[in-house]
């Protein structure tokens, strides 16, 4: 049982029993792609399952309120996903696996592991909206913010934020929320949703035309009443550690103070890490305990320290159990010993001044375009 006082951390082992299939990183093998030798597809449940032992043998865990929570229903769906998507995706898991969108491969059984992961989130953000948890974190998977309502894509095969809002608005009424996306990859899914929306404020810090391709640019701020609701924020590749605070600094911060929200759910997604082998961002653990104490001491601020991590995307072994465990330190308050042994390696790997301040610039021009 939690209390108010308590970071909640939602686990589900099945989660990680989520298989996406051969591949070599993200290829389908055959042809000329050779099966791999080791893990296969970069969506793997190792940097999900090392983050999670990591926490364990830290001793951090035992200072959590770990729990599970019940499945999505089809109602929880269909008030993001289109029905023939869902019924899509379910004949396909049924069959064996398949594709039911784009890069987004999974295996049978993974609609009902999907609708596990989606289940987590549901039951953290009702937790931190009714004060059950002080604040928490999903380990959920698999992820979800490429999901758009009528496709699978980008590894993400249902809305997880979305779908968990949704099903918040519905019980508690009108909610005011921000969603502040830190993967790596641009959260075009949950952009899609909330698009012409003004109940929701999706902000995106992403490394430039990295996924998808086409998705992400600046200008595109929202339609009808979501016009001005939807921040992308483009970082160019090799951007590092300052990049991410200076967005948050110049971009981030402003547009949440202004938005005043009743929840902040963060799309944590740790694939700015530097050595992902799907992004070029060269983030370390510092940069993700830098973020998460600035979005902890915001929703402080702004929304009575209602604040929910939600896993997504973070593709190396080595580094994204240290970036997580970070966050986790921040929500919880609590320092464990262990030190990201990367932490040297990338920070002299950072760019240069001139390019911190060239990148700092376009921030600059940015934040002046919409604030003032």
């Amino acid at each position: 049982m939690t209390t108010a006082q308590d970071t909640a951390f939602y686990h589900d082992e099945r989660c990680l029993w989520h298989t996406t299939g051969e591949h070599a990183l993200i290829i389908p093998v055959g042809g000329y792609v050779q099966p791999p030798a080791g893990a296969g597809h970069a969506e793997s449940p190792e940097t999900k399952r090392r983050f999670k032992n990591l926490l364990e043998v830290s001793g951090l865990w035992k200072k959590l309120a770990v729990l599970d929570a019940p499945s999505v229903s089809m109602q929880d769906m269909l008030r993001v996903h289109t029905p023939e998507y869902l019924k899509k995706f379910k004949e396909v898991s049924d069959a064996g696996g398949g594709n039911a969108g784009h890069y987004s491969p999974f295996g049978r059984g993974s609609y009902e592991i999907a609708m596990v992961s989606a289940g987590l989130v549901k039951q953290g953000v009702q937790d931190v909206l009714t004060g059950q948890a002080a604040n928490g974190y999903v380990l959920s998977r698999p992820p979800g913010h490429h999901c758009l309502p009528d496709a699978s894509m980008g590894f993400c095969l249902l809305a997880n934020i979305p779908i968990a809002l949704e099903a918040a608005r519905a019980t508690h009424g009108p909610l005011r929320v921000a969603v502040v996306d830190w993967d790596v990859h641009h959260g075009n899914g949950t952009e899609a949703v909330f698009y012409d929306r003004d109940d929701t404020l999706t902000i995106s810090l992403h490394q430039e035309s990295c996924f998808p391709l086409d998705k992400g640019a600046a200008t595109d701020r929202g339609t009808g009443k979501g016009a001005g609701y939807n921040l992308n924020i483009p970082l160019l590749p090799g951007g590092g550690h300052q990049a991410y605070l200076d967005a948050f600094d110049l971009l981030v911060t402003p547009a949440l103070r202004a938005y005043k929200p009743d929840l902040i759910v963060v799309a944590s997604g740790l694939d700015a890490n530097g050595v992902d082998p799907l992004a070029r961002m060269l983030a370390h653990a510092e940069t993700f305990r830098a973020m998460a104490t600035r979005i902890k001491a915001l929703a402080t601020e702004l929304c009575g320290g209602k604040l929910l991590c939600v896993h997504e995307g973070g593709y190396s072994e080595l580094m994204v159990p240290f970036c997580g465990l970070a966050i986790v330190e921040v929500l919880s308050g609590q320092k464990t010993d262990v030190i990201d042994p990367m932490f040297d390696i990338v920070t002299a790997q950072q760019p240069p001044t001139d390019m911190i301040a060239f990148q700092r610039a376009r921030l600059e021009v940015q934040a002046k375009a919409i604030f003032g």
